[in-house]
């Protein structure tokens, strides 16, 4: 069964890509994009496919994984199938420390990340902080209503933040809360792409710990695991990775929930190759998504977390109803 949902994966990865490769203001067919890549070709197609295309269809990948990933490891560790970066809050609180790192002049690419770790980080506390005030920090449901409010709560930061802020920051900070890989350049692909590498490495090697954890805490305490420093360790690394999606395309919400549920409903258990195949499919429906923002409304471009939203919400009523009938 993993075998062949394995290879369903890579089939879907590469239709994604070559639809990412071709669709835009200039369309390519296959064969253009084929001889451009195996050789000079036409000068224009060459600098359209290299320096726009595949580097946004790269960074479309390493999002999609990261957030799924991200996702996954989420809701095993919090036992919680409703867990993800975006309705958890950690989106909005790395968005929050990207943008004013950003304002306060901090450019280099390799460190907006680790501002936008420190918001994320904030906001996970805050909304444990506000589940435990409403006295049910281990129900999903009120979780999830804590992670909207502080969700809200951030968005609001960044809107006072940049009150006086100049127009360009604001522009930026505008880029920051839609979700874009419109700016995809080849050195973000290579510096979000080595932080999700990182993380996403530690949490398959963590594997069996979350699978342990998946058991509940009585029963993964009797295996002899220390259930609250492994969960702690787990979930900040799964906050770094979504603090480097967020910090490389914006706010882009619900694949991490989407993603690994579609993953265990193909009847992928195990947390390691879950994790694998999530990376798979969440970094083919951000390449897709990115697609369909690029040609539903031309000449202009839908915020791609607008697009992802559209998908998600419908799914996460659905995962909630279910949730709530247990």
């Amino acid at each position: 069964m993993t075998s062949r949902v394995a290879l369903h994966t890579v089939c879907l990865v590469a239709v994604a890509v070559v639809i990412g490769l071709a669709v835009g203001a200039v369309p390519m067919a296959l064969g253009t994009i084929i001889d451009t890549l195996r050789g000079p070709g036409d000068p224009v197609a060459r600098a359209i496919l290299w320096d726009l295309r595949l580097p946004r269809v790269s960074l479309g990948l390493v999002v999609g994984a990261g957030l799924a990933v991200s996702g996954g490891a989420m809701q095993a560790t919090l036992r919680n199938p409703l867990a993800e970066p975006y309705l958890l809050g950690v989106s909005g609180g790395a968005a929050v420390g990207a943008v004013l790192a950003t304002a306060a002049g901090v450019l280099a690419p390799t460190l907006t990340p680790l501002a936008a770790f420190v918001g994320a980080m904030g906001a996970v506390a805050l909304v444990l902080a506000v589940a435990r005030a409403a006295g049910g920090a281990s129900d999903p449901r009120i979780l999830v209503m804590a992670g909207v409010i502080v969700g809200a709560f951030c968005t609001a930061a960044i809107m006072v933040a940049l009150a006086t802020a100049p127009e360009g920051t604001v522009r930026g900070a505008l880029w920051w809360m839609m979700g874009s890989l419109a700016d995809a350049t080849w050195s973000d692909v290579r510096w979000v792409g080595g932080y999700v590498a990182l993380g996403g490495g530690l949490l398959l090697w963590w594997g069996r710990d979350l699978d342990v954890l998946a058991l509940g805490e009585e029963p993964a305490a009797a295996l002899g695991l220390d259930v609250d420093r492994v969960t702690r360790r787990l979930f900040l690394v799964a906050a770094l990775v979504a603090a480097a999606t967020v910090s490389g395309a914006g706010l882009i919400g619900f694949v991490g929930l989407v993603v690994p549920s579609l993953v265990r409903t193909l009847g992928v258990t195990r947390v390691r190759p879950a994790l694998a195949v999530s990376a798979g499919i969440g970094g083919a429906l951000v390449v897709l998504a990115d697609a369909v923002a690029r040609r539903a409304v031309t000449p202009a471009e839908l915020p791609l977390g607008a697009v992802t939203a559209l998908l998600g919400v419908p799914f996460f009523v659905w995962r909630l109803r279910a949730a709530a009938a247990r």
